[in-house]
């Protein structure tokens, strides 16, 4: 059996498409985006999970686990909420983190237990569909911490410029009939979502 991992959702985006404000806040079926990622994540994640995300996290008061600020100035963008995670996740005693998007709210039911079958030693294992590599929805050993933040240190900024450095290898679900990492960028997206919902929901007698 596998180690416990911890699930990191990241919530550090800006949302501008969508009009600005905390797009993981934004609703679906009645819901937040946020509680609908929880629930799929916090399932496979035995270590429990934590939230990236900049400002009070008093928004966040309904999310079950830690809310991490990034620990680099400047948002750097999404590795240093990875970074905030792996941090986190060693002075837990946990060995790594599966991070994942605060706007995906199909997220697959392995997802966990695919990437940590497939991690390659001391590398990373990213999620994909299609002919799609998702590079913030992965698993990250701990110890790739103090790398990422010399990595950021340096100015670096992409997160496939950072996988490139270790051994990486990816797992592929089918897009079809849904894609499970769709995510929500704009009000287009969202209807798309809720039209998702509406064709699953159970129909009354």
């Amino acid at each position: 059996m596998s180690a416990p991992v911890l699930g990191l959702i990241l919530a550090g985006g800006l949302a501008r498409r969508m009009g600005g404000g905390d797009k993981p806040l934004l609703r679906l079926g009645g819901r937040t985006l946020l509680a609908r990622v929880a629930e799929r994540l916090e399932t496979q994640c035995g270590a429990g999970l934590a939230l990236s995300a900049n400002g009070d996290p008093a928004r966040f008061g309904a999310f079950p686990g830690p809310v991490l600020p990034d620990t680099l100035p400047d948002r750097p963008g999404p590795l240093a909420g990875i970074l905030a995670g792996l941090e986190h996740a060693a002075s837990r005693g946990v060995g790594a983190i599966v991070s994942v998007s605060g706007d995906a709210p199909f997220l697959p039911a392995d997802l966990v237990a695919r990437l940590a079958a497939l991690r390659p030693e001391a590398g990373i294992a990213l999620a994909a569909s299609g002919e799609r590599r998702h590079y913030t929805i992965a698993l990250w050993p701990a110890a790739l911490r103090h790398d990422l933040r010399l990595y950021l240190e340096g100015g670096e900024r992409r997160v496939g410029g950072f996988i490139a450095r270790h051994p990486a290898a990816a797992a592929s679900w089918p897009v079809a009939p849904l894609d499970p990492f769709l995510n929500i960028n704009t009000p287009e997206d969202l209807a798309a979502a809720e039209a998702v919902l509406a064709m699953s929901a159970p129909r009354s007698v």
